[in-house]
């Protein structure tokens, strides 16, 4: 089957891990910026986790070079249409991106700016290709509740204007829904919707504390609900929507390889699980290339593609109008 001639929707992407090392270069030679090389393949080699990490931390270090070259409002513009562009050329219809506005201000922009910024890189994107996108607001588990408070309040003029979500990130700790209650509980009342990262790393209590306690629609991962019953019947019985991520999974060793990846068990099952990126660049992957991985592990059909697709539209946080023109691609 060719999948790249197929429509397809991304809802788990992070911006700063879809970077075009190229760009990293050229964004350092314009504004400046001291990076450790310019060099193509030593900055390849700095961004691309590879398949054999040893953690969810070791993968996340391939952040920090992105990140620095992402501080001006250009810079910001610029990363975000290059991503739209490489979904589209894949045949990506609807993508929904995701970062952490907060990370983006060591140079003085506001975190306003920075999803302003953000929003006319998708909006360039638009309106050159046949693609759609919705951007994600993360809070980083690592930071302050404050933090967390500030990106949901400047978030907030933002909504129905392109922002559509808010989300938790970053590494994974037992009991971190507690901690975030509070601004996820106010991201609801001023009409975010709401996805989590949880289960990724082995705790599968988290989904269920996401679910119940946050009130999550989505969960980013959720691998780990094969170790935990009481999270897997919730997710199965609520509709849960799974963003899972293969690739990504395998290299924080999520999962040993991708034959024991649950993605195909859960699906067969009855969960709803959706095929997404995580890190285009990071994890050197894009959607094609994970259908194929899909296909050649567990003989994807094209009746199970189309069944997943349908069901990324049912979970995107996009309006009827959205989900009726996606539902045409198929």
């Amino acid at each position: 089957m060719n999948f790249l001639n197929l429509p397809k929707i991304e809802l788990h992407c992070h911006l700063d891990g879809s970077v075009r090392p190229e760009t990293i270069i050229e964004i350092a030679r314009k504004e400046n910026i001291n990076i450790p090389s310019f060099n193509i393949d030593i900055i390849r080699e700095q961004v691309t986790a590879p398949l054999e990490c040893e953690s969810l931390n070791e993968y996340l270090k391939r952040f920090a070079l992105p990140n620095v070259v992402m501080q001006s409002k250009e810079s910001l513009r610029r990363v975000t249409f290059e991503l739209m562009e490489d979904c589209a050329k894949e045949n990506v219809k609807y993508i929904e991106i995701r970062f952490s506005p907060v990370l983006h201000t060591k140079k003085g922009l506001t975190v306003e700016e920075v999803i302003e910024s953000v929003l006319l890189g998708i909006k360039d994107g638009e309106e050159k290709y046949d693609i759609k996108g919705n951007l994600i607001l993360g809070c980083m588990r690592t930071m302050s509740i404050n933090k967390a408070f500030e990106i949901v309040e400047a978030g907030r003029k933002f909504l129905g204007k392109g922002v559509v979500a808010i989300d938790l990130c970053s590494s994974e700790e037992a009991g971190f829904c507690e901690k975030f209650y509070q601004p996820i509980k106010l991201a609801k009342e001023y009409g975010y919707r709401v996805t989590i990262h949880a289960g990724e790393t082995g705790i599968g209590e988290n989904v269920l504390e996401a679910v119940e306690f946050l009130g999550a629609e989505r969960i980013g991962h959720g691998v780990y609900i094969k170790d935990c019953k009481e999270a897997y019947e919730v997710v199965k019985n609520k509709g849960i929507v799974l963003e899972m991520c293969p690739t990504s999974n395998v290299q924080t060793k999520a999962v040993n390889s991708f034959s024991s990846h649950p993605i195909y068990d859960f699906y067969k099952d009855g969960i709803k699980v959706t095929i997404n990126t995580d890190n285009r660049t990071v994890s050197s992957i894009n959607i094609t290339k994970e259908c194929d991985i899909l296909a050649e592990e567990f003989s994807l059909s094209y009746e199970d593609y189309k069944k997943i697709y349908l069901n990324s539209i049912e979970a995107a946080f996009t309006d009827l109008e959205t989900k009726e023109k996606l539902k045409t691609y198929i």
